[in-house]
């Protein structure tokens, strides 16, 4: 029964609340109709402000700022959110997410008086909605406009070599900029700045595409340069090698050879000296050996005086050569002065 009275009554004021509105929201619709009020955007503009009907849900991500009887009240975060009506109103609707700004294509001299055409991506991000829409009229478009004036002042103090190299410290030298001006006066944040597109003139690219091949033909020729000159030093190398390693294997060579001839000497010697000491024990142990010897040498005395002949058309002859005995005389003479001479050699 309590809640039945308690329900009734709640409708009949709801009642009484809407019948003391209505007047007002008709007499608001017809100064809407005069010009001299709008309660939404004009055709010209992206989006339509959301509308007064006393309880609204705000989208994550999203503030809405409202002002009452025209006056800045408050900024409704995200959720369920309840309004006047007439004397509350949603005058901004600001996005809390980053988004992309296209900076157009401009023309921008360098410190050389290279005229560039540039464009580029500003990605900014709403930090205080409040300053984004009391402190600046459309902050996007004045931060567009700052990015291409910094842009402008950036570039004409560095030369084209610097522009191309250093795109990256143009970019931050842009984005530090941005963020003086605009972070605390109209609470807008630039994240980064992007350069896109650069494009110099016709007859500069030419003359760059110009440098390049030489540079690369440079490269090349230095390249090629560099391999003869390698090649050559192997080459010289190699000989070098071949020339030492041919003179030690010669080296090599004469001293075996020469190893070989002393050892085959030294062996002749051994040869020589074993079989004229055999001769001299035969002769010794050999009853009448000694006269067998003389009888021997005389006889070869008598054979290579026959060959002087031969040899040559000079011959010297003794003066007795008639006379025999004596010749062979001679010739035991020789032998037994050659025994002599060994003996006291040997004592």
């Amino acid at each position: 029964m309590l809640s039945t009275m308690r329900r009734s009554m709640g409708n009949i004021a709801i009642r009484s609340m809407s019948r003391q509105i209505m007047p007002s929201i008709v007499a608001v619709r017809n100064l809407s109709s005069n010009g001299n009020f709008q309660s939404s955007l004009s055709f010209f503009q992206k989006e339509k402000l959301p509308a007064n009907t006393i309880v609204r849900f705000v989208p994550q991500q999203t503030a809405w700022i409202v002002e009452r009887m025209g006056k800045f009240n408050r900024i409704l975060p995200p959720g369920v959110a309840f309004l006047i009506p007439v004397l509350d109103k949603i005058t901004y609707v600001q996005s809390l997410k980053e988004s992309a700004v296209e900076i157009p294509s401009q023309n921008a001299i360098t410190a050389d008086n290279v005229s560039l055409e540039l464009d580029g991506v500003l990605y900014i991000k709403v930090t205080d909605p409040y300053k984004a829409s009391y402190g600046v009229q459309d902050f996007q478009f004045a931060i567009s406009q700052l990015a291409q004036t910094t842009m402008r002042s950036e570039i004409g103090a560095m030369t084209l070599d610097a522009v191309l190299k250093e795109r990256s410290q143009l970019n931050s030298n842009i984005n530090r900029a941005i963020n003086e001006a605009a972070k605390d006066h109209w609470g807008v944040e630039c994240l980064r700045y992007e350069i896109r597109d650069i494009h110099p003139p016709q007859n500069v690219l030419e003359a760059m595409h110009r440098q390049v091949s030489a540079e690369r033909s440079k490269r090349a020729e230095i390249l090629e340069s560099e391999g003869s000159r390698q090649s050559r030093i192997n080459i010289a190398e190699g000989e070098k090698q071949s020339v030492i390693l041919s003179s030690e294997a010669n080296k090599q060579q004469q001293i075996n050879a020469a190893a070989g001839e002393a050892e085959a000497v030294l062996l002749k010697a051994k040869a020589t000296a074993e079989g004229l000491k055999k001769i001299a024990t035969a002769i010794k142990e050999t009853p009448g050996g000694e006269q067998a010897v003389a009888l021997q040498v005389a006889q070869e005395y008598v054979k290579e005086f026959g060959k002087l002949a031969k040899e040559s058309n000079t011959v010297v002859i003794p003066s007795n050569m008639g006379d025999m005995g004596n010749w062979m005389a001679s010739g035991m003479a020789i032998y037994n002065n050659l025994n002599k001479t060994i003996n006291s050699e040997k004592k």
